[in-house]
């Protein structure tokens, strides 16, 4: 099965390729953006994206997930995002990052409600989750803007960087993404 590639009014969700490599260590590079996800290594370190990059084609074969390269046309690559599936449960949790540069921009609420859509309707899961750390708070307001509940703060539920840190979990269900839809 081909990865698929969304498109928004603004960007193109599309595929990796080992050609973002030196944006990715880059712009993911970036200390602020590091500090405030689970996953995005610092320092960035040289190889690390295109073994990123490499994992994704497997992952997505086995229906494991599927990541996006987060692109806007002028700008180039501004990020990315991932919905990695737990097919037992029929759900997905939903993971992104957005090049400092372009904070503030509305592209991570842009990019997450086309992956949200892609993943109830392509991917057919039941819900989406997601988490982020409680320092991060417009990490929040984005989850709320695309339709995500408040489901609780789990304390000291992951050790980064060698100290544990609460994170506060929100969840859609595929019956609120549906209401949500037929109301607009």
């Amino acid at each position: 099965m081909q990865r698929p590639t969304l498109t928004t009014a603004r960007l193109v969700l599309r595929p990796f390729t080992l050609a973002d490599a030196p944006a990715i260590q880059r712009l993911a590079g970036d200390a602020r953006v590091a500090d405030t996800t689970l996953t995005v290594p610092h320092p960035y370190k040289d190889g690390m994206a295109e073994a990123w990059i490499e994992q994704h084609e497997p992952t997505h074969a086995a229906g494991a997930g599927v990541v996006f390269a987060v692109t806007e046309p002028s700008a180039g690559l501004v990020g990315a995002l991932s919905l990695a599936l737990e097919r037992t449960h029929s759900r997905a949790e939903l993971g992104y990052w957005i090049a400092v540069a372009h904070w503030g921009k509305g592209y991570a609420t842009e990019a997450a409600i086309a992956a949200i859509a892609y993943g109830f309707d392509a991917l057919g899961v039941n819900r989406i989750q997601a988490a982020y750390l409680p320092r991060n708070p417009a990490s929040g307001r984005i989850l709320e803007k695309v339709g995500m509940r408040l489901e609780g703060r789990r304390r000291q539920y992951y050790c980064k960087n060698g100290k544990f840190e609460d994170v506060i979990q929100y969840a859609i269900l595929r019956e609120d993404h549906e209401r949500t839809r037929s109301e607009a």
